[in-house]
């Protein structure tokens, strides 16, 4: 059935202003006491701070899903299975990352630092333990500050997830892949799994403020290249490691 133009802009206008007010209303209301409570009590406060970003964004892919009853979204079930790994995934919408948040109990990643002068969410997120970057200083730098607190953070058990791309791609093609992701798996010697998400930017494109609700549309999380690279060989290179994940990600766009 052709929905009118103008009732699909209605629908989308009306999907959007709900998931904008519950993202923001939502927080402040439902998960705002739980958050204060885990500041003021808790024993680690980055864990439990992680944990309830988990549970509001799971929540939030829950009221998508129940208001936009044409979306589907299919999670390999061997996604949840990944531990101990810096996890790299192409990244084609503002919903990447909270995805991936949503499947994960605990995670970390790296975060445009600009993001720190939002308020309320700059706090959240530092309070989160994720990491902050800019383009002014080299991911070096960054490595050496904080690399020993990943490693333990990784043989713990819990993944660090990171957009080598570095931004959204605008037309789903796969960007120049940064080395900072596979130099920070080098340093802390962890495997990378590499996910790939499709059809975030049907329903939610780069440039765009409506999400595109009423054409039929199915997100997908693979697991398409697990690593265990030889950090100590002899012929080890990250720009060959770039390639073998750039290689993976251009297969999978094709299919």
């Amino acid at each position: 059935m052709t929905i009118p133009k103008w009732l699909k802009r209605s629908i989308d206008f009306s999907v959007t202003i709900i998931l904008w007010m519950y993202f923001t209303l939502g927080y402040f209301i439902l998960f705002s006491p739980f958050y204060i409570f885990s500041f003021l009590f808790s024993i680690n406060r980055e864990t439990s701070f992680q944990k309830l970003n988990h549970r509001f964004f799971k929540s939030f892919f829950w009221v998508l899903r129940i208001i936009t009853p044409r979306l589907t979204i299919h999670i390999d079930e061997d996604v949840y299975s990944i531990r101990s790994s810096v996890i790299v995934c192409n990244h084609i919408s503002y919903l990447d990352p909270i995805l991936l948040i949503s499947l994960f109990d605990q995670q970390k990643t790296i975060i445009k630092k600009t993001f720190l002068k939002v308020p309320v969410f700059g706090w959240l997120l530092k309070t989160s333990g994720y990491l902050f970057t800019s383009t002014e200083e080299t991911f070096a730098t960054f490595l050496l500050d904080g690399v020993e607190n990943l490693k333990n953070y990784l043989v713990s058990g819990e993944n660090i997830f990171i957009f080598p791309e570095g931004t959204r791609s605008r037309d789903g093609k796969i960007g120049r892949l940064n080395k900072g992701a596979f130099s920070l798996a080098k340093r802390c010697r962890a495997p990378i799994e590499v996910l790939m998400i499709k059809n975030t930017n049907t329903l939610f494109a780069p440039g765009k403020w409506l999400f595109n609700t009423c054409a039929p549309n199915t997100i997908e999380v693979k697991r398409i290249l697990s690593l265990q690279p030889e950090y100590a060989s002899g012929t080890f290179s990250i720009q060959s490691l770039i390639e073998q994940v750039r290689q993976a990600f251009e297969q999978q766009r094709e299919t």
